[in-house]
């Protein structure tokens, strides 16, 4: 996947491994409060260890072409929340900041520290938070067309703020936001923004399976985010059908 041009080289996906890379993304629901502590926010900026000669499914492997994707995706989700909201006659505000980090604690929301191998929107301090090494993990393993996914649902946290919507169960505001993400993958495709590459569609659907629920977690738990039935389902429904699937009002 690639802003306004097909980056991306069809190939095999990662298969089985994939879903211990990604399986730990947005812990606590990506609604947790409070600001980040050290190191001070880099926005679209990202900094990995390990080498960029790392095979990779699609052969896409260097970290520049990681933050590069990165920054596309951010941008695009930007552009496209501004362009929404202003359709409906409302400002936006775009996330105020982006911060990666390396270690577990070297982050902190609302006191409470953020582990390794997560991405999480925390609302109070209005930023998004993943650890670099997981994120290039995922990348590498999954393909450029999973970054975008996995930056559009903890985009689609900062809008559910933004909007007042709130649930009693951390599970529908999830698959909520894998809606959102879809409808801003698949407008953007659409609109002729981004351009998908053969295996990209592939690529959401494996990923998506790989961070489904346990099947034996119950759906009202606390950090509950859905099947890999449900999330594939929401995000393909948003993908499909744009924000009207995503029950936003």
């Amino acid at each position: 996947m690639g802003e306004k041009a097909g980056r991306r080289r069809p190939g095999p996906l990662a298969g089985l491994l994939v879903a211990v890379v990604v399986a730990a993304g947005c812990m606590g629901g990506g609604l947790d409060q409070g600001e980040p502590e050290q190191p001070g926010p880099r926005q679209n900026g990202p900094a990995a260890s390990g080498g960029a000669d790392s095979t990779r499914a699609d052969g896409t492997t260097s970290v520049a072409e990681f933050k590069q994707d990165f920054s596309d995706a951010v941008g695009v989700a930007e552009r496209y929340w501004t362009d929404r909201f202003r359709a409906s006659g409302k400002q936006f505000q775009p996330i105020r900041r982006v911060v990666p980090y390396t270690r577990s604690g070297e982050v902190s929301c609302g006191g409470e520290a953020l582990p390794r191998n997560n991405a999480v929107y925390c609302s109070a301090g209005d930023f998004i938070a993943y650890d670099v090494n997981w994120s290039v993990g995922a990348f590498r393993q999954v393909g450029d067309a999973f970054l975008f996914y996995l930056l559009g649902h903890e985009y689609a946290h900062g809008v559910q703020v933004r909007l007042g919507i709130r649930y009693n169960f951390t599970i529908q505001q999830e698959l909520q936001a894998d809606c959102m993400a879809g409808a801003y993958i698949g407008d953007n495709v659409r609109s002729g923004t981004l351009t998908l590459a053969e295996g990209d569609l592939d690529e959401f659907r494996e990923g998506l399976l790989a961070v489904g629920d346990d099947p034996n977690q119950p759906w009202f738990a606390e950090g509950s985010h859905g099947t890999a039935e449900q999330r594939t389902d929401s995000f393909f429904r948003g993908y499909e059908n744009s924000l009207d699937a995503c029950g936003l009002g």
